[in-house]
């Protein structure tokens, strides 16, 4: 009988990040508490050497550092020469976003995300970095801005063959074709409704893009403004935000093991950050966004003024679909039958950053 791997939910909060793992997806052990203390943003799983781990932490006091581990997490050390922001005059490296391994024809290769709106590419797991300078220097970097959150890449999808695609807030999304060379904006049809213009070249707020795991050149994002599904070779995003009760939010889920799926949590809108009508509801789309169905089973629906950050929802690879999320309140729910149904996985946290899966 073949061996049936465990899951790990590595959950981020303000002080620190948990660990739970499982089987069966419904008995659960916690192992943790790591960077205790500490913000921890993001934890990566290297999925081409599974017992490689990322995390971005840090305090307002001490910064922004990037951590690595080569034994599933148990044991980290700093995992950053090189990370540094000396290109551009007058910038600060304040915040590790989004940590992403290589595609699987790109060994040893990691990106690093961060807030002034820098990428940073190691060829040697970690181990170095170096500034991508054909995002980080792009011509339109004169037109970016500060959102609510700062300037940062919090989004970065490796579709292999040297093909990229990355999110910024406030930016919009860029490609790269060359394994980050160069590097070209992506925004066609992506409604910037806070801009003069509503439709510019750059300018958009992604909040959360992600590729589909298995047909990766079919691309997701929520943005400040909508919801969209583009192609890697498209020239446009198609809005596919009808039927949801905001075009706000911040979390996205697209699970490896249906086609068509994706998963959002609506917000109220950009000055109401919370879910509508205190109603915890988890929007999905079974056809690729063309239409959406509302999510209820197991979650509050009265008095539920939470908040889900961009990084704070994800899915596994199983079938039926496994799908995680936190939220400012210090809660974390699961699902392990695609979202009919959802279960507590954690309760009295501090607020959740993020939520990822890793397989061991």
């Amino acid at each position: 009988m073949a061996r049936v791997a465990s899951l790990e939910v590595w959950v981020g909060t303000r002080k620190g990040a948990f660990v739970f793992r499982t089987k069966d997806r419904r008995r659960w052990d916690l192992r943790g508490h790591f960077f205790s203390g500490e913000e921890v943003n993001h934890v990566a799983q290297d999925p081409r050497d599974p017992r490689r781990l990322y995390a971005a932490a840090g305090t307002s006091w001490f910064g922004p550092h990037l951590h690595a581990s080569v034994d599933g997490g148990r044991t980290w050390k700093l995992s950053e020469n090189g990370l540094s922001v000396q290109a551009l005059p007058g910038a600060t490296l304040k915040r590790i976003w989004h940590v992403a391994a290589g595609a699987a024809d790109d060994p040893g290769v990691v990106w690093a995300g961060a807030d002034p709106g820098v990428l940073f590419r190691s060829p040697d797991h970690g181990e170095n970095w170096e500034l991508v300078a054909g995002l980080s220097q792009h011509p339109s970097r004169s037109q970016w801005s500060e959102g609510a959150g700062g300037m940062m890449v919090h989004s970065i999808q490796c579709l292999g063959k040297g093909r990229l695609v990355v999110g910024m807030s406030v930016a919009g999304s860029f490609r790269s074709s060359d394994g980050g060379r160069s590097w070209e904006p992506f925004n066609g049809g992506v409604l910037a409704d806070f801009q003069p213009v509503h439709y510019p070249e750059v300018g958009q707020c992604v909040h959360k893009l992600r590729a589909h795991p298995r047909r990766p050149d079919t691309l997701y994002q929520q943005n400040h403004c909508g919801v969209y599904r583009g192609r890697f070779t498209g020239k446009k995003w198609t809005d596919i935000s009808k039927g949801l009760p905001s075009r706000f939010g911040f979390a996205l889920a697209v699970p490896a093991a249906e086609p068509q799926t994706l998963l959002t949590i609506p917000i109220v809108s950009a000055d109401r950050r919370y879910v509508p009508e205190g109603k915890l509801r988890v929007a999905r789309s079974r056809d690729g966004g063309r239409s959406w169905q509302l999510l209820t089973k197991g979650l509050p629906q009265s008095n539920a003024y939470a908040l889900v950050l961009r990084e704070a929802m994800t899915s596994d690879d199983r079938d039926p679909a496994g799908v995680y999320f936190g939220t400012s309140t210090g809660a974390v729910f699961y699902t392990r039958d695609a979202g009919n149904s959802w279960h507590v996985l954690a309760e009295h946290l501090p607020p959740v950053y993020s939520v990822s899966v890793a397989v061991c």
